[in-house]
């Protein structure tokens, strides 16, 4: 009997809530509570939050970019064109049938055939970056404030966990379950199906018990089932001028991420996407061609008749001269790509040899300059970098690994023992929408990937030569000299520097430490 007086106490309060939320009177909203005194310090802490994710955590309402972001990193071009033609058919059924068979045909068109780890690895390496963009700043602050934080979502949770636990600090995710099989999703979703309306209540009573949470936010009627459950309960009023939060104010600064597409697939980007990929694929074609085929100081105005801009500051140091016995100049280069001393090479008018990471073969066949791979081995290593800089100017990455964000990661220190003649080069370019590097993927295609970009952009900053006293012939140490001119890029750039390496970005992105492995020759029986 008490029982059934608690449920009806329920769904009376759903009732209101339901009301309110449809006529906007009387409903309690974000935009009528002081949000600064909810998330006053210290006040709750002790507090649990339950919060929605699209329209409440998240400014927009809609989850189908963050589908063809996993549509598109998985399954390539033809899974995003059919979850575009699948998109009509969900819009329908979500607004005419219910919004829970709208995702389900979202789900099935995003995910069937997919192996788990891909989408694992697309959750984890390529959406936090975009979720995080997207963060409404109101509800950050209640959900940021309070000591326990649970967010309840129709969204696949094998698709938001990894962001909200690891981003943003969530103690429990309650999403919706995509059935598997033999290691691959199936497209459906597992019983009691769809995270929505009641569901969600009945996933919050299950998970908290006979606890009653402190704050529910939601944004729709079909949230009042579980803001019913709550203490008090906040509407979060659609707001699509807000700005979201910036970058600097997340509890962890997103340092790296993966992914190709640089836009938010919304359903207009991702047709113009899907449409110019076979043009940009041809002009990238022709641009690799004409950088690979020309003389070296045609190559800049090659790049430029072909929309690739490439702006040059500073003055470029005068080539090395072997008949006086002159050492070559060691070229030290921030990282963001690896065709950086490709255009370093273009600034100066003549190809400069570069030492290379684990880059493909392909990459190495259309490069028009000299590579040299490092083996991490210091010793040779060191030999060949000394070779290479009495035959003339050398290039190098001393990061390692190429970084998106204004961050520089930790400068390996080998270089500056073997070499006073150290010109610092800082390099930014700018790409509308494709990422011209990958951890996850082919690296053979990342030239193919920036040049396909209408317009994209290189920008290489000669910096003043680094003075004698300020080198290991002057009695600094080599980690000295490094850190140095990490600081020196940095702040050219106003980027910060970290003591990141190549192995926390791909431990971080990829599982493992970066290294490409070629396949073994069989042997000939």
């Amino acid at each position: 009997m008490q029982k059934s007086s608690r449920q009806k106490r329920r769904e009376r309060r759903r009732a209101r809530l339901k009301r309110r939320i449809r006529t906007n009177s009387g409903a309690i909203s974000m935009s009528e509570v002081e949000v600064s005194s909810m998330a006053e310090p210290g006040r709750r802490e002790q507090h649990a939050v339950v919060a929605d994710m699209d329209g409440t955590l998240l400014r927009g309402r809609s989850s189908f970019p963050y589908f063809a972001l996993v549509a598109f990193e998985v399954g390539g071009i033809l899974r995003l064109l059919f979850l575009l033609l699948a998109t009509p058919l969900a819009g329908l059924l979500y607004y005419f049938v219910s919004e829970s068979a709208g995702i389900q045909a979202l789900v099935f068109a995003t995910f069937s055939g997919m192996r788990v780890s891909d989408i694992e690895s697309v959750a984890r390496a390529v959406l936090p970056k975009f979720y995080s963009s997207d963060l409404h700043p109101e509800t950050w602050r209640v959900f940021s404030a309070c000591g326990k934080r649970c967010v309840l979502t129709a969204n696949p949770t094998i698709m938001v966990e990894a962001f909200l636990k690891d981003v943003l600090g969530a103690d429990m995710v309650l999403g919706t379950k995509i059935a598997t099989y033999k290691g691959r999703a199936t497209g459906l979703v597992c019983k009691p199906g769809v995270l929505f309306g009641k569901n969600k209540a009945d996933a919050l009573e299950k998970a908290f018990g006979e606890t009653q949470p402190d704050i529910g936010l939601g944004d729709r009627d079909t949230d009042a089932p579980f803001m019913s459950l709550c203490k008090e309960a906040f509407i979060v009023p659609p707001q699509p001028e807000v700005k979201p939060v910036t970058m600097d104010k997340l509890p962890k600064p997103i340092i790296f991420h993966d992914g190709r597409l640089v836009q938010k697939p919304t359903p207009l980007i991702a047709l113009l996407t899907i449409l110019w990929i076979p043009i940009g694929f041809l002009l990238a074609c022709l641009r690799i061609a004409a950088g690979a085929l020309l003389p070296m100081p045609l190559v800049y105005y090659a790049s430029m008749a072909l929309g690739v801009r490439v702006t040059i500051k500073g003055t470029p140091p005068p080539q090395a001269k072997k008949s006086i016995g002159q050492s070559g100049v060691l070229f030290v280069c921030s990282h963001r790509t690896l065709l950086d001393p490709i255009f370093l090479s273009i600034a100066l008018g003549r190809a400069i040899p570069a030492m290379t990471y684990s880059i493909s073969h392909l990459s190495e066949i259309i490069s028009p300059i000299k590579t040299v791979n490092l083996n991490r081995d210091r010793a040779k290593d060191a030999s060949m970098i000394k070779k290479l800089l009495d035959e003339g100017d050398l290039a190098i990455c001393p990061e390692g690994t190429t970084c998106r964000e204004p961050f520089l990661l930790r400068f390996s220190a080998l270089f500056a023992e073997l070499t006073d003649q150290l010109v610092p080069i800082a390099m930014v370019n700018r790409m509308s929408m494709f990422h011209g590097t990958t951890a996850r993927g082919w690296k053979g295609m990342d030239p193919f990937y920036f040049f396909m970009n209408p317009s994209p952009a290189y920008e290489v900053t000669f910096l003043n030569k680094l003075p004698l006293e300020l080198t290991c012939s002057a009695g600094k140490s080599s980690h000295e000299v490094a850190n140095y001119i990490q600081r020196v890029i940095a702040a050219t750039l106003s980027y910060e520097c970290t003591s990141f390496t190549r192995k926390d970005k791909y431990r971080a992105l990829a599982g493992n430490d970066g290294t490409v492995v070629e396949k073994p020759l069989l042997k000939a029986n």
